[in-house]
């Protein structure tokens, strides 16, 4: 059985909090947000922590797969958890617990307690699957890839705005409180986890499982699977071919990004020459274009849906990954830093499309499983990119490894012509698109007559004034 009352509408309605469907889209982006931040807090200091720690080029590639690994395993259990206990729940434990090893980074003092506080705080990247769930149960077929693309995107934010941020709060607390440097990376990471810790106890507040209550009362009621055929539905969703051919397509977006996320302002400040903050900034270009990059992949999804079905998804999913691959391996090429920004500003759009593009397929797979489908396939994000960083920590120069990954990115967009759809399923979301858009169109209708009708009596009672 599908929830109901999804809003079909997120940009007419996107500043009214008292919706649920719009305070939960506001809370779950910001929450990500926070977590992808927290994330990848530690990478534009890794220079500093590089030297403190006396790390070398080998290490520092570990802590680059350590930070993803642990996310694979993370998502594939929270993709079970959330369809049991309910996105709120969650994301409250997920980011009370994930608030710990953010905090506790501050305590590394060996390369070995370094990478282990570095693997833990990858189960904060967990975060991304109950973004999309929640969002997914929450908006209707015409606007969820738009819902979904924009959560997320806003959320992945995170990853850019962190390479800029950290490094200036590091200076606030080596400059302006005139701390160490090894105390100023360290605070600065314990400043990040308490916040990651009230955002926790903020969503189980502001939040609710779906537009008609929470998991709990919607199973008292009836309206909603049991427990326990839970874990039927989410083996049922693993037998399914095209829940893998996304999870490789993800890697090859989403796993891309995480792996330039770790890697780019090292990337800048080595093979570019540039400072600490400069490296920041360029490599927060790549993030900051989730501003609206996921939001178009989403969008244009969504369109492509109205016109051709799911398999115009699917199309539209093919376009984004092989431009990915195209700019990636042009990217890799540039060897002046006025042509390198360009180009990682447009390798960056077409891969954050490319993840917008995936999320607008993804709740449409298995319904009866839908946090299944979106732990596997943000799963393989970091799987992609726990294989990507193994070129890293060789021998082979880093634009190299960028060229070579470009080439794979290439490769895998042709997967997205296997995510096909039966011709009932094609037929029965039509009508839902349909139904969807109906129903906002009702609503505008109803707003307008009420408003021609406040109209019609503001000019009658002005009509009726005695002249003066």
């Amino acid at each position: 059985m599908e929830l109901q009352n999804k809003a079909t509408s997120l940009w007419g309605n996107f500043f009214d909090v008292r919706m649920v469907q719009i305070r939960t889209f506001h809370m779950t982006w910001f929450a990500f947000f926070a977590c992808f931040f927290a994330w990848f807090g530690i990478a534009p200091l890794m220079s500093v922590v590089r030297d403190e720690l006396a790390l070398t080029r080998e290490q520092i590639g570990w802590a680059i797969i350590g930070s993803v690994s642990m996310t694979v395993f993370a998502r594939l259990f929270i993709g079970w958890l959330v369809d049991r206990i309910g996105p709120r729940k969650s994301y409250t434990w997920l980011l009370i617990l994930g608030s710990l090893p953010v905090m506790g980074i501050g305590l590394a003092q060996s390369f070995e307690t370094f990478l282990l506080f570095r693997v833990l705080i990858g189960g904060i990247g967990a975060s991304f699957v109950i973004t999309q769930y929640h969002t997914s149960v929450m908006f209707a077929p015409n606007v969820v890839g738009q819902a979904n693309a924009t959560s997320a995107g806003w959320g992945n934010l995170g990853g850019g705005v962190t390479q800029f941020v950290m490094p200036l709060l590091f200076s606030v607390m080596v400059v302006g409180f005139g701390m160490s440097t090894a105390m100023g990376w360290r605070l600065s990471m314990v400043v990040v986890g308490v916040i990651i810790f009230l955002i926790g106890i903020g969503y189980y507040f502001l939040t609710q499982d779906a537009p008609d209550g929470n998991f709990d009362d919607l199973r008292a009621k009836g309206m909603m699977l049991e427990k326990k055929s839970v874990t039927g539905a989410y083996w049922t969703a693993l037998k399914d071919p095209r829940v893998w051919v996304l999870f490789v397509i993800y890697g090859a977006c989403f796993g891309i990004e995480l792996t330039v996320n770790n890697v780019a302002a090292l990337y800048f400040i080595d093979y570019f020459d540039l400072t600490l903050v400069a490296a920041g900034l360029v490599a927060a270009s790549f993030g900051l274009m989730n501003i609206f990059a996921r939001t178009l992949g989403g969008l244009f999804g969504d369109n492509f849906g109205s016109l051709w079905g799911l398999r115009g998804r699917s199309f539209w999913l093919f376009i984004c990954i092989l431009f990915e691959g195209i700019a990636l391996m042009i990217f890799s090429q540039m060897q002046v830093l006025f042509l390198a920004i360009p180009a990682l500003i447009v390798f960056s759009l077409f891969t954050q499309m490319a993840e917008g593009a995936t999320y607008s397929v993804v709740p449409f797979i298995n319904k009866k499983a839908l946090g299944a489908v979106a732990g596997v396939v943000g799963a393989g994000g970091n799987a992609g990119a726990v294989l990507a960083g193994f070129l890293f920590k060789g021998t082979v120069n880093w634009n190299e490894a960028f060229f070579i990954l470009g080439i794979v990115v290439t490769c895998a967009s042709f997967l997205a012509f296997f995510v096909r759809f039966s011709t009932k399923q094609e037929d029965e979301e039509r009508a839902a698109f349909a139904a969807a858009n109906i129903d906002t169109l009702r609503r505008k209708a109803e707003r307008a007559n009420a408003e021609f009708s406040a109209g019609l009596a503001a000019i009658d009672a002005r009509k009726a004034q005695p002249n003066t």
